[in-house]
């Protein structure tokens, strides 16, 4: 049976992350520590040494003052022991154990007269006389001298005697001198990390410097001090990493904690959306970068809630467009079935002209359900639109003619008359399509009598040259508050405005389709009120810059 772990939560596994990460900075620092108390122990060590020897410092400046460089230190081979022995005087700095100049011995105090009658051994004068000591083995006394040497062997054994005649050590043996170049002048040649200090004469002008080499390894006891004060340091470097350790750990918990939690709240949230409750909202405040990414959350739950809901409005829309024509015509053919009315060439028209409205409008729902980047490109040759447009009007006239409405298109046919005319790059088949629509829907909501205007011009937008086409027509207009949702599919401001004189109606889809095939050829149109008091269409489409010929 094979053992499973546990599945980490991204929140631990951060944890551990961070959690190695600083275990392992902790081992670098430590390391690197050590490394470094090693390498700068000893010549730190020889730079307090060197500190304490001003007496050497002293002596030498006043050595070179007085033979006026050190060429007499050069030629004398026994002149850096003398500067440097035990016992000449070196004052401060003089290492333990090798005294300085003894002091001197203290005047005695003269002995008292002795009292009549009580003269001693020590002072002339008579007195009782007490036998010598006996000598040794029972012998002849000793000789007086010999007693009080005898008494200085046992009496006081600890009592230092001069000071041997031996080499000079301690920081003595690793300490040099060099001249203003650099050159060894006496001493031991300094060593990596040697310390060094300056001499000056009176007028400050630098005449050498004393060196004093750090102590190398494995010199006995003063490595075994090395390593107990390295010992000591490297306990206190390590218990202060340790709680630094401790302390990055605990801030490592809370944060990955109060960085990673709220991603369940997201979590929930998606799961809420991709079960269908679009109402569902993630609420997280704090850091401004979760803060806002909650808001973006919020905002796709907002327009997708957005979407469903039009979806179902146009859903219902198409339903009902739908559900029109096939009541009238199922209640027409039933009443043919039930001999209600007579099958003649009237019932027969208005069959065809139902089947012909459900055509219409499914051909009109499949283009407004294009995507306008699909149709770019499909098709577009160079085109006179103008011309193109020119023909629309042609064959839109009869029907403005029989309601009364009067048509303007002055500056369409002047503009079309430049030559070069202007030149768009697009489907012919569907401009000419976004312009009947336009017409369409001039003469279906414009007043009888009334007047529709048609305009061309060619501005510049955006150092591009556009060609600008107007639709203005008469009363009727439309409210400011319908105009930014008239270009939306089945949208229609009121039903009673439609003109029922063809017996179709509107689909609420002819502007829907007008502005995707305008965006697929590049352009943009936009609805306002016309100063003609009806509705003013608006739509740009770019001209091609140099046309070929």
């Amino acid at each position: 049976m094979s053992l499973r772990l546990p599945r980490l939560k991204l929140q631990h596994k951060a944890f551990f992350a961070l959690a190695v990460l600083l275990v392992a900075l902790l081992l670098v620092f430590l390391g690197f520590s050590r490394l470094g108390l090693q390498r700068g122990l000893g010549p730190y060590m020889a730079e307090v040494e060197l500190t304490g020897m001003d007496g050497l410092a002293e002596r030498l400046v006043q050595h070179h003052e007085q033979n006026g460089g050190w060429d007499a230190a050069r030629a004398n081979p026994g002149f850096w022991r003398d500067m440097v022995r035990p016992g000449a005087g070196m004052g401060r700095g003089f290492p333990a154990g090798e005294p300085g100049p003894r002091p001197p011995m203290p005047t005695p105090m003269p002995m008292p007269e002795p009292r009549p009658g009580f003269e001693g051994s020590h002072g002339p004068g008579p007195g009782p006389e007490f036998p010598p000591p006996p000598g040794p083995e029972g012998g002849e006394p000793a000789d007086r001298s010999d007693r009080s040497e005898r008494s200085d062997r046992t009496d006081r054994p600890d009592r230092p005697g001069p000071p041997p005649d031996r080499p000079f050590g301690g920081p003595w043996a690793r300490v040099g001198l060099l001249d203003a170049q650099g050159q060894l002048i006496s001493g031991m040649a300094p060593q990596p990390g040697a310390a060094h200090r300056v001499l000056r004469a009176a007028n400050g002008q630098a005449i050498g410097e004393i060196v004093l080499s750090p102590v190398q390894t494995g010199q006995g006891m003063q490595r075994d001090l090395d390593r107990a004060f390295l010992a000591q340091q490297m306990g206190f470097v390590a218990w202060t990493g340790l709680a630094g350790l401790l302390l990055a750990l605990l801030l490592s918990a809370w944060l990955t904690r109060r960085w990673l939690e709220p991603l369940t709240a997201f979590v929930d949230g998606l799961r809420g959306i991709a079960a269908g409750r679009l109402d569902t909202r993630v609420a997280i405040k704090g850091d401004a970068e979760l803060a806002r990414l909650a808001e973006t959350f919020n905002d796709m739950a907002v327009q997708l809630a957005t979407m469903e809901a039009s979806r179902q409005r146009w859903l219902a829309d198409v339903a009902h467009e739908l559900r029109t024509p096939l009541s009238t015509m199922r209640a027409e053919v039933e009443a043919v079935q039930d001999a209600v009315l007579p099958m003649d060439d009237r019932m027969a028209l208005r069959l065809h002209r139902q089947i012909m409205r459900l055509i219409r409008l499914v051909s009109d729902l499949r283009v407004s359900l294009d995507d306008p980047q699909a149709l770019h490109g499909s098709g577009h040759v160079p085109v006179h639109v103008l011309t193109l447009l020119g023909e629309a009007l042609d064959g839109a006239r009869p029907g403005f003619e029989q309601v009364g409405i009067c048509l303007d298109r002055s500056t369409v046919d002047q503009l079309a008359a430049r030559i070069p005319p202007p030149l768009v790059q697009g489907d012919p088949h569907r401009l000419h399509q976004v312009f009947a629509n336009l017409l369409e829907n001039s003469l279906r909501y414009t007043a009888a009598g009334g007047r529709l205007q048609v305009s061309a011009e060619i501005v510049q937008m955006q150092d591009r040259s556009m060609l600008q086409l107007r639709w203005d027509d008469t009363a009727p207009g439309v409210a400011s508050q319908h105009l930014p949702r008239l270009f939306d599919r089945l949208y229609r401001v009121d039903a009673s405005r439609v003109r029922d004189g063809d017996g179709l109606g509107g689909s609420g889809l002819g502007l829907a389709i007008c502005r995707t095939i305008v965006q697929a050829h590049g352009g943009s149109i936009e609805a306002a009120a016309s100063p003609l008091g009806g509705l003013r269409i608006t739509l740009w489409l770019p001209l091609l810059e140099n046309p070929a010929p």
